[in-house]
Protein backbone atom coordinates (compact mmCIF):
# COMPACT_ATOMS: atom_id res chain seq x y z
CA UNK A 1 0.00 0.00 0.00
CA UNK A 2 1.04 3.89 -1.11
CA UNK A 3 2.16 5.89 2.36
CA UNK A 4 -0.13 8.86 2.68
CA UNK A 5 2.29 11.97 2.01
CA UNK A 6 2.13 14.54 4.77
CA UNK A 7 0.90 17.77 3.64
CA UNK A 8 4.07 20.10 2.45
CA UNK A 9 3.42 23.58 1.12
CA UNK A 10 4.82 24.14 -2.14
CA UNK A 11 5.43 27.84 -2.34
CA UNK A 12 5.95 30.27 0.77
CA UNK A 13 7.82 32.99 -1.53
CA UNK A 14 5.57 33.93 -4.53
CA UNK A 15 7.77 35.26 -7.58
CA UNK A 16 7.43 39.15 -6.39
CA UNK A 17 9.12 37.96 -2.86
CA UNK A 18 5.98 37.78 -0.98
CA UNK A 19 5.91 35.58 1.62
CA UNK A 20 2.17 33.53 2.55
CA UNK A 21 0.24 34.07 5.72
CA UNK A 22 1.62 31.12 7.66
CA UNK A 23 4.92 30.63 7.12
CA UNK A 24 7.43 29.12 9.87
CA UNK A 25 9.44 31.92 11.13
CA UNK A 26 12.80 31.84 10.26
CA UNK A 27 15.82 34.08 12.82
CA UNK A 28 17.46 36.76 10.29
CA UNK A 29 20.88 35.78 10.68
CA UNK A 30 19.26 32.66 8.83
CA UNK A 31 17.79 34.28 6.34
CA UNK A 32 20.60 36.52 5.86
CA UNK A 33 23.27 32.99 5.73
CA UNK A 34 21.13 31.60 3.14
CA UNK A 35 21.05 34.37 0.84
CA UNK A 36 24.95 34.66 1.05
CA UNK A 37 25.19 30.88 0.61
CA UNK A 38 23.26 31.51 -2.51
CA UNK A 39 24.98 34.31 -4.04
CA UNK A 40 28.34 32.72 -3.59
CA UNK A 41 26.76 30.30 -5.80
CA UNK A 42 26.07 32.69 -8.45
CA UNK A 43 29.60 34.38 -7.97
CA UNK A 44 31.31 30.90 -8.32
CA UNK A 45 29.82 29.96 -11.23
CA UNK A 46 30.29 33.05 -12.83
CA UNK A 47 34.37 32.85 -12.43
CA UNK A 48 34.35 29.07 -12.94
CA UNK A 49 32.40 29.34 -16.61
CA UNK A 50 35.06 32.66 -17.26
CA UNK A 51 38.10 30.72 -16.55
CA UNK A 52 36.82 27.24 -18.73
CA UNK A 53 36.12 29.87 -21.75
CA UNK A 54 39.30 30.51 -21.09
CA UNK A 55 40.92 27.25 -21.05
CA UNK A 56 42.65 27.15 -17.45
CA UNK A 57 40.21 24.90 -16.25
CA UNK A 58 38.28 22.14 -18.39
CA UNK A 59 35.08 21.40 -17.40
CA UNK A 60 31.61 23.26 -15.25
CA UNK A 61 27.95 22.10 -14.48
CA UNK A 62 26.86 26.00 -14.03
CA UNK A 63 23.91 26.02 -11.14
CA UNK A 64 22.49 29.40 -12.46
CA UNK A 65 19.16 29.55 -11.93
CA UNK A 66 19.03 26.78 -9.29
CA UNK A 67 20.44 27.81 -6.57
CA UNK A 68 17.57 27.93 -4.26
CA UNK A 69 16.69 24.20 -5.22
CA UNK A 70 20.41 23.53 -3.76
CA UNK A 71 21.19 25.61 -0.87
CA UNK A 72 17.43 25.15 0.33
CA UNK A 73 17.56 21.63 0.70
CA UNK A 74 21.18 21.32 1.71
CA UNK A 75 20.72 24.03 4.68
CA UNK A 76 18.14 21.35 6.26
CA UNK A 77 21.07 18.90 6.62
CA UNK A 78 22.71 18.48 9.79
CA UNK A 79 26.80 18.03 10.11
CA UNK A 80 26.75 14.00 10.47
CA UNK A 81 23.82 14.03 7.55
CA UNK A 82 25.50 12.75 3.88
CA UNK A 83 25.07 14.54 0.87
CA UNK A 84 25.52 12.55 -2.10
CA UNK A 85 25.58 14.37 -5.56
CA UNK A 86 24.14 14.45 -9.16
CA UNK A 87 26.40 17.24 -10.24
CA UNK A 88 25.52 20.73 -9.16
CA UNK A 89 26.29 20.41 -5.53
CA UNK A 90 29.38 21.41 -5.09
CA UNK A 91 27.81 24.76 -3.78
CA UNK A 92 26.14 22.94 -1.05
CA UNK A 93 29.15 21.21 0.18
CA UNK A 94 30.77 24.72 0.71
CA UNK A 95 28.03 25.81 2.98
CA UNK A 96 28.83 22.82 4.92
CA UNK A 97 32.74 22.85 4.94
CA UNK A 98 34.74 22.00 1.82
CA UNK A 99 37.10 25.02 1.76
CA UNK A 100 37.30 27.19 -0.76
CA UNK A 101 40.84 26.62 -1.33
CA UNK A 102 39.94 22.69 -1.89
CA UNK A 103 36.98 23.38 -4.20
CA UNK A 104 39.35 25.71 -6.78
CA UNK A 105 42.31 23.18 -6.26
CA UNK A 106 39.92 20.41 -7.47
CA UNK A 107 39.31 22.36 -10.64
CA UNK A 108 42.60 23.30 -11.66
CA UNK A 109 43.49 19.22 -10.38
CA UNK A 110 46.68 20.10 -9.17
CA UNK A 111 49.20 19.51 -6.41
CA UNK A 112 46.45 20.37 -3.80
CA UNK A 113 43.56 18.10 -5.41
CA UNK A 114 42.37 15.91 -2.54
CA UNK A 115 41.27 13.57 -5.31
CA UNK A 116 45.21 14.09 -7.17
CA UNK A 117 43.77 14.25 -10.14
CA UNK A 118 42.38 11.19 -10.79
CA UNK A 119 38.67 13.43 -11.41
CA UNK A 120 37.64 15.44 -14.20
CA UNK A 121 37.33 18.71 -12.53
CA UNK A 122 33.78 19.86 -10.97
CA UNK A 123 33.86 16.42 -9.18
CA UNK A 124 34.34 17.23 -5.87
CA UNK A 125 34.72 15.43 -3.00
CA UNK A 126 35.04 16.22 0.90
CA UNK A 127 35.40 13.73 3.56
CA UNK A 128 34.95 16.28 6.43
CA UNK A 129 31.13 17.09 5.25
CA UNK A 130 30.61 13.49 4.08
CA UNK A 131 30.30 14.96 0.63
CA UNK A 132 31.35 11.75 -1.63
CA UNK A 133 33.13 11.86 -4.71
CA UNK A 134 30.49 11.42 -7.41
CA UNK A 135 30.45 9.71 -10.52
CA UNK A 136 29.39 11.23 -14.24
CA UNK A 137 27.78 7.81 -14.88
CA UNK A 138 23.57 9.00 -14.48
CA UNK A 139 22.13 7.55 -11.32
CA UNK A 140 25.06 6.04 -9.45
CA UNK A 141 25.25 7.93 -6.60
CA UNK A 142 21.31 6.54 -5.75
CA UNK A 143 21.78 2.81 -4.65
CA UNK A 144 25.21 3.83 -3.23
CA UNK A 145 23.79 6.55 -0.98
CA UNK A 146 20.96 3.78 -0.15
CA UNK A 147 22.92 1.19 0.64
CA UNK A 148 24.97 4.12 3.30
CA UNK A 149 21.97 4.57 4.28
CA UNK A 150 20.62 1.22 5.01
CA UNK A 151 24.61 0.59 6.74
CA UNK A 152 23.81 3.75 8.90
CA UNK A 153 20.42 2.06 10.26
CA UNK A 154 21.55 -1.28 10.56
CA UNK A 155 24.74 0.21 13.13
CA UNK A 156 22.27 2.73 14.95
CA UNK A 157 23.90 6.09 13.91
CA UNK A 158 21.61 8.83 13.84
CA UNK A 159 21.90 10.70 10.01
CA UNK A 160 20.33 11.16 7.21
CA UNK A 161 21.31 10.35 3.55
CA UNK A 162 20.59 13.42 1.32
CA UNK A 163 20.60 11.65 -2.56
CA UNK A 164 20.99 14.38 -5.04
CA UNK A 165 19.98 13.85 -8.67
CA UNK A 166 18.40 15.02 -12.06
CA UNK A 167 15.11 14.60 -13.92
CA UNK A 168 16.99 12.36 -16.49
CA UNK A 169 18.15 9.72 -13.78
CA UNK A 170 14.47 8.98 -12.75
CA UNK A 171 15.35 6.68 -16.02
CA UNK A 172 18.42 5.51 -14.74
CA UNK A 173 18.51 1.91 -13.31
CA UNK A 174 19.83 3.78 -10.01
CA UNK A 175 16.80 5.04 -9.70
CA UNK A 176 14.63 2.54 -9.90
CA UNK A 177 16.70 -0.45 -7.79
CA UNK A 178 17.33 2.63 -5.08
CA UNK A 179 13.97 3.99 -4.94
CA UNK A 180 12.92 0.10 -4.72
CA UNK A 181 15.53 -0.94 -2.18
CA UNK A 182 14.88 2.23 0.41
CA UNK A 183 11.29 1.62 0.29
CA UNK A 184 11.62 -1.96 1.43
CA UNK A 185 14.20 -1.20 4.11
CA UNK A 186 13.20 1.99 5.26
CA UNK A 187 16.03 3.31 4.98
CA UNK A 188 16.73 6.63 6.12
CA UNK A 189 17.40 8.78 3.24
CA UNK A 190 15.79 11.36 1.29
CA UNK A 191 15.58 11.81 -2.43
CA UNK A 192 16.06 15.44 -3.73
CA UNK A 193 14.53 15.38 -7.87
CA UNK A 194 15.95 18.52 -9.10
CA UNK A 195 13.30 18.68 -12.33
CA UNK A 196 15.56 21.46 -13.87
CA UNK A 197 13.15 20.90 -17.45
CA UNK A 198 15.85 19.09 -19.38
CA UNK A 199 18.03 16.25 -19.48
CA UNK A 200 20.82 17.67 -21.91
CA UNK A 201 18.83 17.72 -24.52
CA UNK A 202 15.71 16.11 -23.82
CA UNK A 203 13.11 17.70 -22.25
CA UNK A 204 11.07 16.50 -19.07
CA UNK A 205 8.07 15.36 -20.42
CA UNK A 206 9.96 13.73 -23.14
CA UNK A 207 11.29 10.78 -20.99
CA UNK A 208 8.38 11.00 -18.54
CA UNK A 209 4.30 10.89 -19.05
CA UNK A 210 3.62 10.51 -16.01
CA UNK A 211 4.40 13.05 -12.93
CA UNK A 212 8.15 13.14 -11.99
CA UNK A 213 6.20 12.41 -8.36
CA UNK A 214 4.38 9.15 -9.13
CA UNK A 215 7.97 7.47 -9.45
CA UNK A 216 8.12 7.54 -5.74
CA UNK A 217 4.67 6.28 -5.09
CA UNK A 218 5.44 3.28 -7.28
CA UNK A 219 7.87 1.92 -4.81
CA UNK A 220 6.06 2.60 -1.52
CA UNK A 221 8.07 6.33 -0.84
CA UNK A 222 6.15 9.38 -0.20
CA UNK A 223 7.19 12.30 -2.71
CA UNK A 224 6.11 15.47 -2.87
CA UNK A 225 6.66 18.59 -5.14
CA UNK A 226 7.94 21.78 -3.93
CA UNK A 227 8.98 25.42 -5.65
CA UNK A 228 12.80 24.61 -6.61
CA UNK A 229 12.62 28.24 -6.88
CA UNK A 230 11.77 29.53 -3.54
CA UNK A 231 14.74 28.90 -0.69
CA UNK A 232 12.38 29.02 2.10
CA UNK A 233 10.09 26.78 0.90
CA UNK A 234 12.60 24.45 0.05
CA UNK A 235 14.19 24.46 3.37
CA UNK A 236 11.10 23.88 5.00
CA UNK A 237 9.91 20.92 2.78
CA UNK A 238 13.26 19.61 3.33
CA UNK A 239 13.31 19.72 7.08
CA UNK A 240 10.05 18.10 7.46
CA UNK A 241 11.26 15.13 5.64
CA UNK A 242 14.97 14.87 7.15
CA UNK A 243 13.18 14.99 10.37
CA UNK A 244 10.68 12.31 9.66
CA UNK A 245 13.64 10.24 8.07
CA UNK A 246 15.53 10.57 11.39
CA UNK A 247 12.68 9.88 13.23
CA UNK A 248 12.72 6.31 11.99
CA UNK A 249 9.89 7.17 9.53
CA UNK A 250 11.82 6.26 6.20
CA UNK A 251 12.71 7.31 2.78
CA UNK A 252 10.86 10.31 0.50
CA UNK A 253 11.19 11.41 -2.42
CA UNK A 254 11.17 15.32 -3.11
CA UNK A 255 11.20 16.55 -6.72
CA UNK A 256 12.35 20.40 -6.64
CA UNK A 257 10.95 22.03 -10.02
CA UNK A 258 13.17 24.67 -11.22
CA UNK A 259 14.97 25.90 -14.13
CA UNK A 260 18.67 24.96 -15.77
CA UNK A 261 19.20 28.55 -17.30
CA UNK A 262 23.00 28.35 -18.38
CA UNK A 263 23.74 24.46 -20.58
CA UNK A 264 23.95 21.45 -19.03
CA UNK A 265 27.20 21.75 -18.95
CA UNK A 266 30.38 24.16 -20.44
CA UNK A 267 30.28 21.56 -22.79
CA UNK A 268 26.85 22.19 -24.11
CA UNK A 269 25.22 24.60 -26.34
CA UNK A 270 21.56 24.55 -25.11
CA UNK A 271 20.45 27.22 -28.25
CA UNK A 272 20.56 24.29 -30.59
CA UNK A 273 17.69 22.36 -28.60
CA UNK A 274 15.24 24.99 -26.68
CA UNK A 275 13.48 27.66 -27.11
CA UNK A 276 15.01 31.76 -26.05
CA UNK A 277 11.58 32.54 -24.77
CA UNK A 278 11.24 29.84 -22.55
CA UNK A 279 14.86 30.95 -21.07
CA UNK A 280 14.03 34.43 -20.95
CA UNK A 281 10.32 33.37 -19.15
CA UNK A 282 12.52 31.66 -16.62
CA UNK A 283 14.95 34.27 -15.81
CA UNK A 284 12.22 36.63 -14.57
CA UNK A 285 11.54 33.83 -11.93
CA UNK A 286 15.47 34.21 -10.57
CA UNK A 287 15.48 32.28 -7.35
CA UNK A 288 17.88 35.25 -6.00
CA UNK A 289 16.14 38.22 -6.86
CA UNK A 290 13.21 36.85 -5.32
CA UNK A 291 14.62 36.10 -2.76
CA UNK A 292 16.61 39.53 -1.94
CA UNK A 293 13.26 41.32 -2.77
CA UNK A 294 12.08 39.83 0.40
CA UNK A 295 14.74 40.23 2.60
CA UNK A 296 15.14 44.01 1.43
CA UNK A 297 11.35 44.28 2.27
CA UNK A 298 12.09 42.73 5.49
CA UNK A 299 14.70 45.10 6.09
CA UNK A 300 17.46 41.89 6.44
CA UNK A 301 19.09 43.15 3.49
CA UNK A 302 20.13 46.81 3.05
CA UNK A 303 18.82 48.25 -0.24
CA UNK A 304 22.05 48.10 -2.03
CA UNK A 305 23.97 45.79 0.00
CA UNK A 306 23.60 42.90 -2.28
CA UNK A 307 26.12 44.55 -4.73
CA UNK A 308 28.41 45.26 -1.97
CA UNK A 309 28.30 41.21 -0.78
CA UNK A 310 28.64 40.15 -3.92
CA UNK A 311 32.14 42.29 -4.60
CA UNK A 312 33.46 40.95 -1.32
CA UNK A 313 32.82 37.31 -2.41
CA UNK A 314 34.41 37.70 -5.57
CA UNK A 315 37.49 39.47 -3.84
CA UNK A 316 37.49 36.36 -1.88
CA UNK A 317 37.17 33.92 -4.72
CA UNK A 318 39.59 35.58 -6.98
CA UNK A 319 42.63 35.38 -4.31
CA UNK A 320 41.57 31.71 -4.25
CA UNK A 321 41.86 31.26 -7.69
CA UNK A 322 45.25 33.37 -7.76
CA UNK A 323 46.71 30.80 -5.44
CA UNK A 324 45.30 27.80 -6.42
CA UNK A 325 46.54 28.78 -10.28
CA UNK A 326 50.12 29.66 -8.89
CA UNK A 327 50.23 25.76 -7.05
CA UNK A 328 52.41 23.33 -8.74
CA UNK A 329 51.14 20.46 -10.97
CA UNK A 330 50.30 17.28 -9.26
CA UNK A 331 53.29 14.76 -8.75
CA UNK A 332 53.40 12.56 -11.64
CA UNK A 333 53.93 9.40 -9.24
CA UNK A 334 50.21 9.90 -7.92
CA UNK A 335 49.78 7.82 -10.94
CA UNK A 336 51.09 4.51 -9.08
CA UNK A 337 50.69 5.16 -5.54
CA UNK A 338 47.77 4.46 -3.05
CA UNK A 339 46.86 0.89 -4.54
CA UNK A 340 49.36 -0.86 -2.45
CA UNK A 341 50.84 -0.06 0.61
CA UNK A 342 54.14 -0.02 -1.53
CA UNK A 343 54.41 0.73 -5.00
CA UNK A 344 55.04 -2.81 -6.61
CA UNK A 345 58.08 -3.61 -9.12
CA UNK A 346 55.86 -3.83 -12.39
CA UNK A 347 54.25 -0.60 -11.59
CA UNK A 348 58.02 1.31 -10.83
CA UNK A 349 59.22 -0.18 -14.38
CA UNK A 350 56.20 1.08 -15.92
CA UNK A 351 56.48 4.83 -14.43
CA UNK A 352 59.90 4.89 -14.83
CA UNK A 353 59.22 3.68 -19.16
CA UNK A 354 56.67 6.39 -19.24
CA UNK A 355 59.40 9.56 -17.46
CA UNK A 356 61.90 8.14 -19.82
CA UNK A 357 59.19 8.44 -23.14
CA UNK A 358 57.86 11.57 -22.04
CA UNK A 359 61.40 13.38 -21.00
CA UNK A 360 62.81 12.41 -24.65
CA UNK A 361 59.82 13.63 -26.67
CA UNK A 362 58.62 16.46 -24.43
CA UNK A 363 55.08 15.55 -25.02
CA UNK A 364 54.56 15.93 -21.08
CA UNK A 365 55.87 17.87 -18.14
CA UNK A 366 59.55 16.86 -17.14
CA UNK A 367 59.40 14.01 -14.43
CA UNK A 368 59.95 14.05 -11.15
CA UNK A 369 62.35 11.36 -10.61
CA UNK A 370 62.25 7.64 -11.47
CA UNK A 371 61.54 4.99 -9.13
CA UNK A 372 64.66 3.22 -7.34
CA UNK A 373 64.79 -0.14 -9.10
Amino acid sequence: MTPVATPIRRQLLDEHGKLAAGAPEVPAARLRELYVHMLRVRCMDERMLKLQRAGRIGFVGSMKGQEAAMIGTAAALEPRDWLWSGLREGGAALMRGLPLSEYIAQMYCNSNDTAKGRQMCNHLQHKGSNYPSWSSVIGTQIPHGVGAAFAAKQRGLDEVHAIYFGDGATSSNGFHSGLNLAGVWKAPCVFVLTDNGWAISVPSCGQSAGAMAEKGSAYGVPAHEVDGNDVLACRAAMQQLVDDARAGKGPALLVVKTYRIAGHSSSDDPSKYRDAAEVEAWQKRDPLERYERFLVARGVLGKDEARELERQLLVEIDAAIHAQEAAPPMALKTLVEDVYAEVPRHLRVQYNRFVATAERFGHAQKGDGAFPL
